[in-house]
């Protein structure tokens, strides 16, 4: 018991760790798992899955795909695949029996493989997978519509995959009964409809209950959660695999019928991913077996260097052929194609199977599939942000600033910033408030910032801070506590003090942004400032001209604002967090205006004034 326990700590300790440190190196996130898992696995033999779990190892791998695959589904929206050009039907119609055939031909004549082996092995192949795709997208700065084309093939392409194994296996087990390829193939699309209804079934019910007050907000989570888990058990009951069809389409389902209690879920979902894919990996890896890798061989090489470079490319750019969608595009996705957990789970359950109907190339399947899978990996989640940047397939190189509120001075704080290198953009509802922001060459959003539409015309991903700055602190509030999840707690910034503690009116911290100036200035203290002729001034931060310094030389009434780095990171000066600039650092403070002095809004390559 209490071996098991430490095993699952482990687990979670090297999983979240890996990720972490994926964060803080920039590092692929998925090979940092991945050899996490290798090296607490085989390597030094502190985890062995198949002795802490036991028979259960299996299904508890299955649920945690299922629920990867809900969530992901959770996050297709078809406003969004609008916008990928009919990329995503036609890599669905036209790329799986394809990247099959292909596959299968590759099996055979490069690996090796008997031909039954080979085509179950192929239809295995076809998938992706959101484990793998999803962090790989959330470490790299790929444009909207590549990332979402990938992210919809990954969730999609999956249970599909799966379905194609089971359809190999199921025509290999009755062809001796005398059953044929058509009515193995009527059997399973019959029960796959079946799957898609019940999926589709269990979103309505959760659409009808949850607005109408059924089930409580404490536990709406955890309801979602066990009927996800159901409908993946019952699906499976009908027919093998196609569970992870069954709650693909209840992810897809509910996610587009604007249900208002997702976005109260949408955390707590989210982190059980996070930790499930942590999981999933490290004891993917852990489970390699050197022994099996013994097996490998070196037309086993070639097989990968085929898939790689012959069988995906070949089968995208051919899918993709004619499509409105420009080359570079098609270009990197036909390039990135990482296989991750369902490939091996698929394998590894059809390798026996494959072994008991006497097909001695069974047990190949799991070599190869981990092959594929570390192969893949490496080879993509190293090279996706070169290949992205080399095609020029990538987002906004700097990620800006983004305004809420245009007011005079807002519309002087985009100035500073535009005036550093840096994108910045304001939001507003009136057309008449934003002419002076257009007049002056910003960026500008017209619309409400909050509503659904924004969603779809605004990329927030090219915006690494939100700064809200209207004249109402509790719509700023409102704004910060909306977008905190999206773009991060601590980059979310407003107008309006942290206030008196022992205020029992306050709005709490953890419904506000993060408060701008040390002092917490509200919008009535900016507004008389302003009146009074403050304004900003830049200092950029060298050898010879310290913080210190810098601060010494403005008036003693002057706040810091904020501090933009070297590499284009942006960080406020708050009543609870006071960065330290560094040499080449450049600092934006507020105060009292200096009519003497010369060139006040200049930054200067030495450091002295910026004002």
């Amino acid at each position: 018991m209490e071996q098991q326990a430490l095993v699952f700590a482990l687990i979670g300790v090297l999983g979240i760790g890996a990720q972490w440190i994926a964060w803080r190196t920039g590092w692929p996130a998925i090979a940092l798992m991945l050899a996490a898992g290798v090296i607490a696995g085989p390597i030094t033999g502190l985890i062995i899955p198949e002795h802490t779990f036991g028979d259960l190892l299996e299904p508890m791998i299955s649920v945690a795909v299922a629920l990867i695959l809900f969530e992901g589904g959770l996050s297709l929206n078809f406003r969004e695949l609008r916008k990928t050009e009919g990329a995503v039907t036609r890599l669905m119609a036209i790329g799986i029996p394809l990247g099959w055939v292909l596959g299968s031909l590759a099996c055979y004549y490069v690996a090796g493989l008997v031909w039954p082996v080979a085509i179950l092995f192929a239809g295995i192949l076809v998938v992706t997978g959101p484990t793998v795709v999803i962090p790989l997208l959330r470490q790299s700065n790929i444009a909207a519509r590549p990332r979402a084309i990938l992210k919809w093939e990954a969730i999609v392409n999956d249970p599909f995959g799966a379905l194609c194994a089971v359809i190999t296996y199921e025509y290999l087990r009755r062809v001796d009964e005398g059953g044929t390829l058509a009515s193995v193939v009527i059997a399973l699309l019959g029960a796959a409809v079946v799957s898609g209804l019940i999926g589709y079934g269990m979103a309505r019910a959760i659409a009808w209950a949850f607005p109408r007050g059924h089930v409580p907000e404490y536990l709406k989570a955890p309801v979602l959660l066990v009927a996800v888990i159901g409908t993946f058990v019952l699906s499976n009951l009908i027919q093998q695999e196609t569970g992870l069809l069954a709650v693909t389409v209840m992810g897809i389902a509910i996610a587009n019928m604007r249900l208002d209690s997702l976005r109260d879920i949408h955390p707590f979902k989210e982190n059980v991913t996070v930790l499930l894919i942590s999981g999933v990996f490290v004891l993917l890896s852990a489970s390699l077996d050197f022994e099996v890798l013994r097996l490998f061989e070196w037309r086993f090489a070639a097989f990968l260097l085929a898939l790689l470079f012959l069988v995906r490319p070949a089968t995208v750019l051919i899918a993709l052929a004619f499509s409105k969608l420009p080359w570079n595009e098609r270009l990197l996705i036909a390039w990135i194609a990482p296989r991750g957990v369902v490939a091996v789970a698929v394998s590894g359950l059809f390798a026996l199977r494959l072994d008991q109907l006497g097909y001695g190339n069974g047990n190949i399947l799991v070599t190869l599939s981990f092959a594929v899978v570390v192969a893949t990996i490496v080879a993509h989640g190293f090279s996706i942000r070169h290949v992205a940047r080399w095609l020029k397939v990538t987002g906004a190189t700097q990620k800006g600033l983004l305004i809420v509120g245009s007011t005079s001075w807002s519309i002087s704080l985009a100035r500073q910033i535009q005036s550093l290198g840096l994108p910045v953009m304001i939001v507003d509802t009136s057309w008449q408030r934003l002419s002076a922001a257009r007049q002056a060459g910003i960026d500008t959003y017209h619309g409400e910032i909050l509503a659904e539409t924004t969603e779809e015309r605004l990329d927030l991903t090219q915006f690494q801070v939100l700064v809200a700055t209207t004249e109402n602190e509790a719509y700023n509030a409102l704004v910060c506590s909306e977008f905190a999840h999206d773009i991060g707690r601590d980059s979310v910034y407003q107008l309006g003090g942290s206030g008196d503690h022992e205020d029992h009116r306050r709005l709490p911290e953890a419904l506000r942004g993060r408060a701008m100036f040390t002092a917490g200035h509200g919008v009535e203290d900016i507004l008389r400032r302003e009146a009074a002729g403050w304004t900003f001034r830049k200092t950029r931060i060298s050898e010879q001209f310290k913080f210190d310094h810098a601060r010494s030389i403005l008036p003693d009434e002057a706040d810091m604002l904020l501090v933009l780095r070297k590499d284009g990171l942006i960080r406020f000066f708050t009543h609870a967090a006071r960065p330290m600039p560094q040499n080449g650092d450049i600092v934006v403070s507020y105060g009292p205006s200096r009519h003497g002095d010369p060139d006040a809004n200049q930054v200067f390559e030495t450091g002295e004034v910026i004002a």
